[in-house]
């Protein structure tokens, strides 16, 4: 049996259990177990045994459940609606005025979040009742909190930069770094994206009725500290290499449940739902991880990745043809699988290709994160466009057509980082440095 013959035989089977509904972790090791036993000399479940077990024993996955918990105990407590509060009255004076909100709400809690869909919901239950109520045009509230929520993935701490730093063994450090410019990129380009739109569009913008000075300002800024802290504590940690990403995780933890005490918000329920929460997520996660591992084996052992980077490298691409390539290929992945199982499932197929193309593994990391939060607004498996549905009752292609500015603001981001990749590789160089 060739190849491609073996390929369309696993990839239906993984299309097939999934469809009849089994998770998507068991999936993949009932994928993998059927590519060994049929395509392999070596016994599957003892592949199995040892692959699933190294996998969800490895030290460098401490750092995911604690960033998940982190995330949970703010979505649970006061500090998250604070940080409305405290930037409303800043962004009065720019063009598209409170719409900013979505844009600079999403990046900030996205530094102590990791998730999108976390920073969707959390930011969306603070502006969007707001938003509306104030007489903010709909189709712009929803789209602009369905693109600036997305940061969650890319601005640091990030779930999914710890699973790839995980399979692709880079740095998590490292990849932590590397996040922070293209996050702010891509928030100034939202940004931009409100100021010409309010501009072109004046009259769908409310008036302002309130006038605030410059004292009123800074004191409904100190609504902002925590979080502030919270972010510097973390990265701080990280950046100046007093702290790996695991131990950052651990400070962002503490600090968020001493924030939450010390403003009264933090009681036994919401320390209970934020601790279960965390869990029945990252067991979900470490799932489709260990899932990911043995299917990885699986491929090695019949030799499908190493005839898949050489049939790529058989056919001869530049390195720009290379990465439109994959983007293409993510994208159309991205219609169908959650950004987790789109990463776990390709890198070690992926990554000797990449790294036989001379591409930075740091920067192909930043690529892929920005590829999948494309993915997470197109249909019909956009988790954050899930989100919104639910928070809004509208239809899911109303959602997805208001949204598509913010995924074009995407592509020109990924197109910048591609022109000029010293917005992804200077910062982890100058750790690397000091």
């Amino acid at each position: 049996m060739n190849d491609l013959a073996i390929t369309a035989l696993l990839v239906l089977s993984l299309f097939v259990i999934l469809g009849s509904g089994v998770w998507i972790g068991l999936t993949l090791s009932g994928v993998a177990w059927i590519g060994m036993q049929l395509f392999s000399a070596r016994p599957a479940g003892d592949a199995m045994a040892v692959t699933i077990w190294g996998a969800a024993s490895s030290w460098t996955l401490t750092a995911l459940p604690l960033f998940i918990w982190m995330g949970e105990i703010l979505f649970r407590t006061r500090l998250s609606q604070d940080m409305f509060k405290g930037l409303a009255p800043w962004v009065q004076g720019l063009p598209g005025r409170l719409l900013h909100t979505n844009v600079i709400g999403c990046t900030i809690f996205a530094a102590v979040s990791g998730s999108s869909a976390a920073t969707c919901a959390t930011i969306g239950k603070m502006t969007l009742p707001e938003l509306q109520r104030r007489g903010y045009p709909e189709a712009m509230t929803v789209g602009t909190l369905a693109g600036a929520s997305t940061l969650g993935l890319l601005i640091p701490p990030s779930i999914i930069m710890i699973v790839y730093g995980v399979m692709a063994e880079v740095s998590i450090s490292r990849l932590f770094i590397a996040g922070v410019f293209p996050g702010l990129l891509l928030a100034v380009l939202f940004s931009g994206y409100i100021m010409v739109w309010a501009l072109r569009h004046p009259e769908q913008i409310p008036r302002s009725t309130e006038r605030l000075s410059l004292a009123q300002k800074i004191a409904a800024t100190r609504s902002l500290l925590p979080v502030v802290l919270l972010i510097a504590g973390v990265l701080g940690s990280i950046y100046v290499g007093i702290a790996t990403a695991t131990e950052a995780a651990a400070v962002g933890v503490v600090g968020a449940l001493l924030l939450s005490a010390l403003q009264g918000s933090l009681d036994w329920r919401s320390f209970r739902d934020a601790l279960m929460g965390a869990t029945r997520l990252y067991c979900m996660i470490a799932l489709i991880l260990a899932g990911a591992a043995f299917l990885t084996l699986s491929m090695g052992y019949i030799g499908l990745p190493r005839h898949l980077a050489a049939w790529i490298a058989s056919l001869g691409l530049s390195q720009a043809q290379l990465i439109a390539a994959l983007a293409v290929f993510y994208i159309v992945l991205g219609c169908f699988l959650d950004g987790i199982s789109m990463v776990v499932l390709t890198m070690g197929v992926l990554m000797p290709t990449v790294q036989a193309a001379g591409i930075d593994p740091i920067w192909f990391g930043i690529f892929v994160v920005l590829v999948v939060e494309m993915a997470q607004i197109t249909p019909p498996v956009g988790f954050n466009l899930f989100v919104l549905q639910g928070m809004t009752g509208r239809e899911l292609t109303w959602i997805a057509r208001v949204t598509l500015p913010m995924f074009a603001l995407m592509a020109l981001g990924l197109t910048l980082i591609y022109l000029f990749p010293g917005f992804v590789t200077w910062l982890p160089r100058q750790m690397m440095a000091g």
